[in-house]
């Protein structure tokens, strides 16, 4: 089977290229430098121009292909997998979750500042003692006059510190079955009773990683999200769908680090000879854009699985499972390359390890991916 990019999509990755290089490239350096943070106007100008995969029709969501959000995802990750997973998170957590499970009242109501990168949105579903173990969440919604009131934390939220809007999961139903005891809603996070702690870390700069506590915090009924009691199931179907993407944001660090480590190989000199032409290097360059490939088919083919709205669960997890453990050898490789310049933090390569390490944890871990590939597997055997 054959996988194209029509025409169409072409020039408006074109387009993405020229935007990417008048808003991306001049500032990323300051933002890593001195900001660490994604400022607000860079996610105006990617509403103004439709990069955020949704679009409006009568007052609802509707979502572009998952092969057009992939491969921006992608090319704003081999500039920076950190400014990459911010506009990942916007678009396919929460804005992902707006879509799949909002009421015609929340499109309406959020959906076109969202879409236009005035107000943002993410998810926050991960505490201390659940990762893996999505069910396994402690967060409690108690009902209350006219809605929910919210108890509890999540523990490692990427973008919840510039959030506007926050889709959370929460125990509704604690005596329920693991499937049934979680909900999700639709939460303000300028409001009292919740509070924001920015974490310390050294992956996806300048993006964010933010603990958000929540006490006695009030949500209206009717940003109760999708079903009661079916916050699980929805909440793995939106990691399940963000996964296309993040496989092309591990592409693109993968794709990131190889440019850079080529550009570099081809220039310097080892013993008077190019770097890249010792023969173990040029076949190590050869293995790994082999492979690169090879995961990019297999994105391209989650793509349409999700395009034509078949079942792609057993595809995304491929996808992911597959791009990030090329990243993670390519960045490896390709900061080796550089030597010990890969180590200084303003050097252009030393993210790119790290970013490909981060990508591993995001959208579920590998051994969840391979989980999901086992099960779906298995299916076929019955």
């Amino acid at each position: 089977m054959m996988f194209t990019i029509s025409d169409s999509l072409a020039r408006e990755m074109d387009r993405f290229q020229i935007f990417l290089d008048e808003e991306l490239k001049p500032h990323v350096s300051r933002w890593y430098r001195e900001e660490s943070r994604v400022p607000a106007e860079f996610f105006r100008a990617m509403g103004e121009g439709g990069w955020f995969g949704f679009a409006l029709e009568d007052g609802r969501l509707v979502k572009h292909s998952g092969l057009r959000e992939s491969l921006i995802t992608e090319a704003v990750a081999r500039i920076s997998p950190g400014v990459a997973v911010t506009t990942l998170v916007v678009s396919d957590l929460g804005l992902m979750a707006l879509y799949l499970f909002g009421s015609d009242h929340l499109h309406q109501t959020y959906g076109p500042a969202a879409v236009r990168g005035e107000t943002l949105l993410c998810l926050g579903n991960t505490e201390n003692h659940a990762g893996s173990d999505v069910a396994n969440i402690a967060m409690r919604a108690e009902r209350a006059q006219g809605g929910w009131i919210l108890n509890g934390a999540k523990a490692y939220v990427t973008n919840g510190a510039i959030s506007d809007l926050a889709a959370v999961t929460a125990v509704t139903d604690p005596e329920a079955s693991r499937n049934r005891r979680l909900s999700m809603f639709l939460v303000n996070l300028d409001q009292d009773g919740i509070d924001r702690k920015k974490l310390n870390k050294q992956v996806w700069i300048p993006s964010d990683l933010t603990r958000i506590t929540f006490t006695d915090v009030f949500v209206p009924d009717d940003h109760l999200m999708g079903e009661r009691g079916r916050g699980l199931s929805q909440v793995l179907s939106v990691f399940t769908h963000s996964r296309v993407p993040i496989s092309g944001l591990a592409l693109g660090t993968a794709r990131g680090a190889f440019d850079l480590a080529l550009a570099h190989g081809r220039k310097r000199t080892v013993f008077g000879e190019r770097l890249i032409d010792f023969q173990a290097k040029a076949f190590e360059a050869a293995d790994f854009h082999a492979r690169m490939e090879a995961a990019r088919l297999m994105l391209f083919q989650a793509c349409e699985a999700m395009d034509q709205d078949r079942d792609f669960r057993m595809e995304a997890a491929m996808a992911k499972y597959l791009s990030v453990d090329i990243a993670k050898a390519v960045c490896a490789w390709a900061a080796d390359l550089f030597g010990a310049a890969s180590v200084i933090y303003e050097h252009p390569i030393h993210k790119f390890p790290l970013d490909a390490w981060a990508a591993a944890l995001g959208e579920g871990t590998q051994d969840v991916q391979k989980l999901v590939i086992f099960r779906k597997l298995m299916n076929r055997y019955e």
